[in-house]
């Protein structure tokens, strides 16, 4: 495309390309933004390198007009974009890309990937730490998905509640805290499981997590308080019924008088066996599989689609996608939150070519990410994190169900 752009004239044409979703995943009532911080960086770094431009060249790929171009680029247009952490429904303008068609559509790819994944785990991961409440969640995933997208699934999950990760990667890049306990092989590593308890909390003290259903629940916590004491910081389950076993390991604890130990529970969980276990004396959970895939929606669905671009006569005209079943909105867009008076999310109010009118407490969810080729909206993991126990607590109550619904609000589009 950028090859024919350039031949035929059209490549400098003023553009605005949008990346939106047409739907939620199925059943969902709403999703999150994440990957924008990572966008962000990305895009600052993106450059076509002379490693990257002889591979273009040798296989012939491209003409030498366009290597020419590929060599010197830089993007030099503006960004608008939904903050990170918020939540967003079908339709959202979650990022506007204003610029020449040639520097925004290199873009694609790259915005897609990063948004499509990381919104997927953001998404999930919003609904396990709602129906976990206050007991907190590790995110313990690296071991089910590939190593990069393992970084930054622990970097969206922290952005939407859950506490620690156990990729310490994630922590070198973007200072996410990390926890962890031993696996099982630490314990089949040593001749008895009182060996490798003591070595243990030898080295990590008494602090330290035990793994305790290697072989015997039941003798396991009886050890561990007896070689850690009441102290001991926690036990981990990690098979088997965890309901059940959490109340016969909760009252065996406090039997041993180690009332402060806390009791947490891995194994497949998603927020549906979060949920379900509400009611057992569990402290904390431990989720992996369920969280790096997305719970069952690995993908967002976003697409990335030119909206208007400049006419001949240099005014600038909407275009949309009018496909079936794929159809796009055309025009460049604005949008807010439609709160009511007690501050409830109301509707996803999408202004085509001006902003919508605000009646007073609408929340305007665009802001500027990139102006003039800057990077302009960098901000802190912690600030898109109480963003978003606040875009998640203005939703309507719906928004708690784990169940399969429609969007909690809907998209409005008006102007245009």
């Amino acid at each position: 495309m950028l090859e024919a752009a350039l031949a035929a004239g059209t490549a400098d044409r003023r553009s605005v390309f949008e990346l939106f979703p047409r739907r939620l995943p199925e059943g969902r009532r709403y999703g999150v933004v994440a990957g924008v911080g990572r966008a962000l960086d990305a895009i600052e770094r993106f450059r076509f390198d002379e490693q990257v431009l002889s591979v273009l060249r040798e296989g012939d790929v491209v003409d030498s007009t366009t290597l020419d171009w590929l060599a010197d680029y830089r993007f030099s247009g503006d960004i608008w974009g939904y903050a990170e952490g918020e939540a967003y429904f079908p339709y959202s303008p979650l990022v506007v890309v204003e610029s020449s068609f040639a520097e925004a559509v290199v873009l694609e790819t790259l915005l897609l990937s990063i948004y499509n994944h990381d919104s997927a785990i953001a998404s999930a991961a919003s609904r396990m730490t709602m129906a976990a409440g206050e007991r907190p969640c590790i995110e313990m995933g690296s071991r089910r998905t590939h190593e990069e997208a393992a970084v930054a699934a622990a970097r969206a999950a922290y952005i939407t509640g859950f506490a620690t990760t156990s990729n310490l990667a994630a922590r070198q890049r973007y200072g996410v805290p990390t926890a962890g306990t031993s696996a099982h092989s630490f314990t089949l590593l040593h001749d008895t499981e009182e060996d490798a308890f003591r070595a243990q909390i030898a080295s990590l003290g008494k602090g330290t997590s035990l793994l305790v259903d290697t072989y015997d629940v039941t003798e396991a916590v009886r050890l561990g308080v007896e070689l850690a004491g009441p102290e001991l910081g926690a036990v981990r389950l990690d098979s088997g019924d965890l309901g059940v076993l959490a109340h016969q390991v909760r009252k065996q604890l406090d039997d041993l008088g180690a009332t402060t130990t806390r009791i947490i529970v891995t194994s497949d969980l998603d927020e549906y066996a979060i949920a379900g276990l509400a009611a057992a004396p569990v402290d904390g959970y431990g989720v992996g599989t369920q969280l790096v895939t997305g719970s069952g929606h690995p993908t967002c669905g976003f697409v990335f689609k030119l909206v208007a671009r400049e006419g001949e006569d240099g005014e600038m005209v909407s275009v949309a996608k009018k496909s079936k079943d794929k159809i796009s909105i055309g025009g460049r867009k604005f949008a807010l939150r439609r709160l009511g008076p007690d501050g409830r999310a109301q509707a996803e109010i999408v202004g085509i070519g001006e902003p919508p009118e605000n009646d007073g407490n609408d929340r305007p969810l665009l802001v500027p990410l990139v102006a003039g080729g800057q990077i302009v909206g960098r901000e802190t993991l912690e600030r898109a994190r109480e963003r978003h126990v606040a875009s998640r607590a203005e939703l309507p109550l719906p928004a708690q169900m784990l169940s399969k619904g429609q969007p909690v609000i809907e998209t409005q589009h008006v102007g245009g």
